[in-house]
């Protein structure tokens, strides 16, 4: 197996998915009031500030996930699996549990803390991606649902992961209780 970078493709893919998904994160949590934040629209549903929080909590171990990538053994990639991450893993079709550990438990209360926490993160996440010239393709580590990810294939869960719950937050948005 040669040693090959991303192609710049990739690396524009990723980045657009990553950079587009941040700034809907922090378009929707840095606009809205205290109130709008801890708005939950029914029992058992999230608050955007505790889809925020998961959704912080998920950068950090998607970006340790890829990094435990790179240390693995060399093999063959599987680039068709793209396409099913971003449709996929964005998709609201079906509810998913969050694991324990992503549950959010308020840890950030205000809507500056949450988009600073989420917004250093990805931002680490993106210079990885811009930056780094890793195998990215060529070592993969198991997700709990989706099989083995190589390196890339965990940022675009990333991106994929918070497009999801972006729309979730515009659910929560959409509630006709949902505070003016």
């Amino acid at each position: 197996m040669a040693a090959q970078p991303l192609t710049q493709s990739e690396r524009d893919r990723a980045m657009s998915y990553l950079h587009a998904t941040r700034k809907q994160f922090l378009d929707i949590v840095t606009t809205v009031s205290v109130e709008q934040l801890r708005h939950k629209p029914g029992p058992n549903r999230w608050s955007i500030a505790e889809i925020a929080e998961h959704l912080t909590l998920v950068e950090d171990s998607v970006f340790q996930a890829a990094q435990a990538a790179l240390q693995k053994p060399a093999s063959e990639p599987n680039p068709t699996l793209d396409e099913k991450i971003q449709q996929g893993v964005a998709s609201r079709a079906r509810r998913v549990n969050a694991p324990e550990g992503f549950v959010p438990t308020g840890r950030w209360t205000k809507a500056a803390d949450l988009a600073s926490e989420f917004k250093a993160r990805r931002d680490r996440s993106i210079e990885f991606v811009q930056t780094t010239p890793a195998e990215m393709r060529r070592h993969a580590l198991p997700h709990p649902a989706l099989g083995p990810l190589d390196a890339y294939q965990w940022f675009l869960f990333a991106a994929a992961h918070a497009d999801r719950h972006i729309q979730q937050m515009r659910e929560v948005m959409a509630d006709p209780q949902f505070p003016k």
